[in-house]
């Protein structure tokens, strides 16, 4: 339970950066739904889902799943307002991946530079940042719904393939959980999320 307190702030801060990166991205393109709804502040309480953010992660955490996710708040973005929708999609996106991505490997250089000595709580507490913001990087990543990789692969496909696939988002969350039902999404996300990290963090 102590490991998994140190973990919830971390958490936290990692799927904060994921939506403002999104809304970020999103007022960049032409859509300040974001901006003018308080949602580029740092302010963790305009971004906490209580089951997202908090009751999700601490279940799996207790049923001792090898992927521990969730999500924050979703940004509102109206797609109406940037002028080449579909590649908007795309972009806004992809925004929240490389911001946890671009997290990984700036913790990753503070364990590196031996700002905390190995096996201290900050040396832990960098470690468990790298993890976690993989994770998240590689989570959202997949191609299913409600997932930023499914809403990247729609943006991208010509429309007379992407509408239709497009259908699948009311049942995403069903796709979602089958998928960790049965074991499949901890096996494709973890393997991927290992190698990134030991090539991140090394042996750390």
């Amino acid at each position: 339970m102590i490991k998994f307190l140190m973990t919830l702030p971390i958490f936290l801060f990692a799927v904060m950066i994921h939506e403002i990166a999104h809304g970020w991205v999103a007022h960049r393109l032409g859509d300040n739904t974001a901006k003018v709804q308080g949602r580029l502040s740092l302010n963790p309480i305009v971004h906490i889902d209580p089951t997202g953010t908090i009751l999700l992660p601490l279940l799996l955490y207790i049923i001792g799943s090898p992927v521990i996710f969730g999500w924050a708040k979703p940004v509102p973005v109206n797609f109406l307002n940037i002028r080449r929708p579909k590649m908007g999609m795309v972009l806004v996106s992809l925004a929240g991946i490389t911001a946890n991505f671009l997290l990984a490997i700036f913790l990753s250089v503070l364990v590196r530079s031996g700002i905390f000595p190995e096996n201290s709580q900050g040396h832990l507490f960098l470690n468990i940042g790298i993890l976690i913001n993989l994770i998240l990087a590689v989570f959202n990543a997949v191609p299913i719904p409600p997932l930023d990789g499914f809403n990247m692969l729609v943006g991208l496909l010509p429309r007379k393939f992407g509408y239709p696939l497009s259908r699948l988002q009311p049942y995403g969350f069903v796709i979602l959980f089958a998928l960790m039902y049965i074991g499949l999404l901890g096996k494709l996300v973890w393997p991927i999320v290992i190698l990134l990290y030991y090539a991140l963090a090394g042996s750390a």
